[in-house]
């Protein structure tokens, strides 16, 4: 077999070669090229020491030098290269106390997770393969090199690591490995809460998010994320569905584009369900509030993961409005102004997208019903765009400096009454003129409402 690789590749395997030492490509980048896959790193193994590595390459990193590994700068690219290696004992369920070096690739390769990633490649040698990776490729298993308890108990994360490449792959995790990630999940406490949500994300952001079911079965949700287990366990008996919450969350995550945002927002859209159901004299469930207990139980969940503030902030919002109705309480435009004001100009159109997947794991009964009040959505969107109806108070005709220099208001004051005119605009937009916020008798009205306000916030106070 033939890998075609980047120059830059050629010339770190033959200057190592030139030198007298083994040199390979391995690990994920022969897996995705086998594939036909386009690798995103291409990292090398050799016989050489960190040091002879550090001797023959101008420009290196010791990126981990204690575990064998040297960056080696070729132009703008960095190479990963990792001398072979025996792992000590793993005392923290993820990192070994100490490695050995050793001659032998095979012992190098045993050392890996899984057998589709203990392949090496040469130019000229070929295939190093002797865990049988490529049969595994062909068979589409995720399969650990050797005993699997021992690889699980060597590193936790690769509990994880599995299903997420099941996801990544559309391969089944094969049934020892499987059942050894089942026995040793509980090991995934040892790690961190970032190592855990990168996994995650990248199964979420996969082409098969669904694979969540399969961390469910395995009892990895138990421990990361057991919110999502007692979605598992909440029926929907409801005319507008028909799965349970979580797999209707599972669907609509397979429903929307493999964005990040997005993906964690379907993730956690009804996360609330089962803290919000009732059900009525009729045996018909009901979730009362559960966007607005849903965006509190993601924050609290998002920040756990480690996420950063602004993901946190987006998805929490998106998953506060992903039930917005078009009901008959108020004309279509303006609850759609009402929205951009609450999730942004930015996101809203993203709100859409999460309607739409959310929609897409109902009932089909509801289905042409749900896509009317979709379109009617859009359209009202897009002609608020066009007219430009102001959604924010940075958009309202008047400024707060105006009423300042205007002698109107002062202090936290003329943030209520702004919000107090944009209130109005948000329901009629051709109120947004100076001249018809700033008359006298409609000023007096923002002014009341805006002082009653911050009575009501003292006394609350108080």
């Amino acid at each position: 077999m033939h890998i075609s690789i980047p120059d830059y590749i050629h010339s770190v395997l033959a200057t190592l070669r030139d030198a007298g030492h083994e040199a390979y490509i391995v690990g994920g980048c022969v897996r995705d090229a086998i594939l036909n896959r386009r690798p995103a790193d291409w990292d090398v193994t050799t016989s050489a020491r960190p040091e002879e590595v550090q001797r023959l390459f101008r420009r290196t990193l010791p990126t981990g030098i204690e575990h064998g590994t040297v960056t080696v700068m070729e132009g703008k690219n960095a190479v990963e290269v990792t001398t072979y290696r025996i792992d000590g004992v793993y005392e923290d369920a993820r990192h070994p106390k100490e490695v050995t070096f050793t001659s032998s690739l095979t012992e190098d390769l045993r050392r890996r997770d899984f057998t589709i990633n203990a392949m090496a490649w040469h130019p000229e040698k070929g295939l190093q393969d002797p865990f049988e990776g490529r049969k595994d490729l062909e068979r589409k298993l995720v399969r650990a090199v050797g005993n699997p308890k021992e690889r699980f108990t060597e590193d936790a994360l690769r509990v994880m690591r599995a299903f997420r490449f099941a996801a990544q792959l559309d391969f089944a995790v094969e049934e020892e490995t499987c059942a050894a990630a089942k026995e040793l999940a509980p090991n995934l406490k040892h790690i961190s809460a970032e190592r855990i949500r990168d996994e995650l994300q990248k199964l979420i952001c996969s082409p098969h998010p669904e694979m969540v079911r399969e961390l469910y079965r395995a009892g990895i949700t138990a421990l990361i994320l057991p919110e999502f287990d007692r979605c598992m366990e909440t029926p929907q008996n409801n005319p507008h569905h028909c799965m349970n919450v979580g797999e209707h969350i599972l669907a609509t995550m397979c429903a929307i584009r493999a964005d990040v945002l997005l993906r964690w927002t379907m993730l956690l859209h009804d996360i609330a369900k089962p803290d919000t159901r009732t059900t009525d004299d009729q045996g018909t469930d009901h979730f009362y509030r559960h966007p607005e207990v849903g965006a509190e139980t993601a924050r609290k969940i998002l920040r756990r993961m480690k996420l950063d503030n602004r993901t946190i902030k987006r998805a929490c919002t998106l998953i506060r409005w992903h039930d917005m109705h078009l009901g008959n309480h108020a004309p279509v435009e303006e609850q759609i102004r009402k929205g951009m004001h609450a999730v942004g100009r930015e996101d809203f159109p993203l709100l859409f997208e999460v309607v739409a997947a959310d929609d897409a794991a109902k009932s089909p009964r509801i289905a042409e019903e749900k896509k009317e009040a979709l379109r009617r959505m859009r359209e009202a969107w897009v002609s608020v765009c066009a007219r430009g109806d102001a959604v924010q108070i940075s958009e309202l005709a008047v400024s707060g400096a105006e009423l300042i220099s205007a002698g109107i208001a002062e202090g936290p004051l003329i943030g209520e009454v702004l919000t107090a005119m944009l209130e109005q605009v948000l329901k009629k937009p051709e109120l947004n003129t100076r001249e018809t916020l700033t008359n006298p008798s409609r000023l007096k009205q923002f002014l009341n409402t805006a002082q009653a306000r911050m009575k009501k916030k003292d006394g609350g106070e108080g």
